[in-house]
């Protein structure tokens, strides 16, 4: 067997937890979880396949605890703040006896199209047999969409009751780092431990994971990965990851792992530099687009028609249910890191598997239509990179005139450089204040408009409800016009509530 082979997660090997079928873990980590579960009076979480992961049908009951577990999320520091660390979430998670390791991994990071290639990911996997966990953020309705599990939010009573297993573990780790004078667990590494102890729970066959922001110090950088994927890499959070392409490159190569594989989008030179350099030292083998797989694409009605050449087999003519060249390019990435995962590189997949994957995968608010009559579109891009895919998919898949873009953004974003890679397709800027308290205020951003279309293609709208209800009636004076909403992600979130609601869509 190879050293490559040896990497490989093995559900049988005895290093990993009891409740997972192996033997008892002979570790320091494992002494003070035996410790600390002793002194909470032998509270540990009942994990494992005799726990279901869906139980009866929702009630109210369940639905008031699930909306708990979110309000308690919300009392420790957001997800706007993330801390450079890993301790806390390991010191968490082997008080759990270290549910991260009771499956293999895929891990995932990059600037744009993470959570669109990682839910192409997970459809490949369930189409080839595999129950499958899935972690991404942010939400854009319910919290529950974060945990998915066989293509499921977790329910409510599951998410609930996984929340109530690990709280003394967690209360543990908040008193030890208190008494160190730092921040508790935040928002997103306690959800993390609830993502790796649900996924336990269900149990998964493999988990997808997505990173939250960056790779090297991010919370879910506890994992030992077998496939690590990189989406395109481009300037974002700079304030946290860098000021140049390669900075943020190197941060985000922190999450491959000694003898993985490695997966990448077509990447700037200084990108792939520090990919090559991190792979290089992790003995990882690297794989990147357009010389190790490639994808060609053809407008199809309801998405497109693709062609991908993978790491070990070509797969013609598949349709993907998804708009845009940028979500060909993510099938690509997707179906060779799935290649990656199930054969090393080497099989090729199963074409009927493929096309089932990519048939039934879906990408909420990304390009997603949510009206008619007029047209509503919602798309989460937020930053130039995204900005720009969505006008190339606007001008490719659609020929609505006008166009008319309802628009709020965070004040950390570049909003410049997304207006200017939307002013050639976009009609009027409707713009408005995202529903953030970091939202960059409505009259601050029609500033920004103005310098780069104009104040004739601008308009201002404080309230959400008012912006939308102006870009519609603008849209509906005109037989083929259409609202594209875009910015953030917590405006399309409100904005996908709004229109279930009152029923934008038949």
């Amino acid at each position: 067997m190879s050293d490559r082979d040896d990497a490989t997660y093995d559900p049988d090997d005895p290093r990993f937890d009891p409740r997972y079928g192996g033997e008892p873990l002979e570790s320091d980590a494992q002494a003070r979880a035996d410790e600390d579960a002793e002194l909470l009076g032998s509270l540990a979480p009942r994990l494992g396949p005799d726990t279901p992961e869906f139980g009866p049908e929702p009630t109210e009951l369940d639905r008031e605890r699930a909306d708990r577990v979110f309000a308690e999320l919300l009392t420790r520091l957001g997800e706007g703040d993330p801390q450079p660390r890993l301790e806390p979430v390991r010191r968490a998670v082997e008080l759990l006896g270290d549910p991260q390791r009771a499956h293999p991994v895929i891990h995932i990071t990059g600037t744009n199209g993470k959570t669109s290639t990682s839910r192409i990911i997970e459809s490949l996997l369930r189409a080839h047999g595999l129950r499958t966990g899935l972690l991404t953020s942010p939400h854009l309705t319910r919290f529950n969409e974060r945990i998915l599990i066989d293509g499921e939010p977790i329910s409510d009573e599951r998410l609930a009751a996984n929340w109530r297993d690990i709280q003394p573990y967690l209360a543990m780790v908040d008193a030890s780092l208190a008494e160190a004078g730092e921040l508790r667990l935040t928002y997103f590494e306690a959800l993390v431990v609830l993502g790796f102890a649900a996924f336990a729970d269900a149990p998964v066959d493999v988990a997808v994971i997505e990173v939250g922001m960056g790779g090297e110090w991010d919370a879910t950088n506890v994992v030992e990965s077998q496939v690590a994927v990189f989406t395109p890499i481009a300037l974002d959070h700079q304030a946290r990851l860098g000021s140049t392409v390669a900075e943020i490159a190197r941060t985000k190569s922190g999450i491959i792992k000694p003898l993985s594989e490695v997966v990448s989008a077509a990447q700037p030179g200084a990108a792939l530099a520090e990919l090559q350099r991190a792979a290089e030292l992790t003995e990882s083998r690297l794989v990147v687009e357009e010389s190790g797989f490639s994808v060609t694409t053809a407008v199809a009605v309801g998405g497109q028609l693709v062609t991908i050449r993978g790491r070990a087999g070509t797969y013609a003519d598949v349709f993907l249910p998804l708009y845009g060249e940028h979500q060909a390019h993510n099938a690509a990435l997707a179906v060779a890191a799935v290649e990656s995962f199930l054969g090393g590189g080497a099989t090729p997949l199963e074409q009927e598997l493929v096309v089932e994957g990519l048939a039934t995968a879906t990408s909420p608010g990304r390009l997603q239509l949510v009206g008619v009559e007029p047209t509503v579109l919602v798309d989460a891009a937020h930053n130039p990179h995204g900005a720009q895919s969505l006008a190339a998919a606007l001008r490719t898949y659609f020929s609505f005139s006008p166009v008319i873009a309802v628009v709020g953004i965070l004040d950390d974003k570049d909003a410049e450089g997304m207006f200017r890679a939307l002013a050639p397709v976009v009609d009027e800027f409707v713009v408005t204040t995202a529903p953030s308290d970091r939202a960059t205020d409505a009259d601050d951003l029609a500033a920004i408009a103005v310098r780069v279309a104009g104040a004739e293609r601008v308009r201002v709208e404080p309230s959400l409800r008012a912006a939308l209800d102006a870009a519609r009636d603008e849209a509906s004076e005109h037989e083929n016009g259409a609202v594209v909403v875009f910015g953030s992600i917590t405006l399309v979130g409100h904005v996908l509530g709004i229109a279930e609601d009152e029923a934008w869509k038949p």
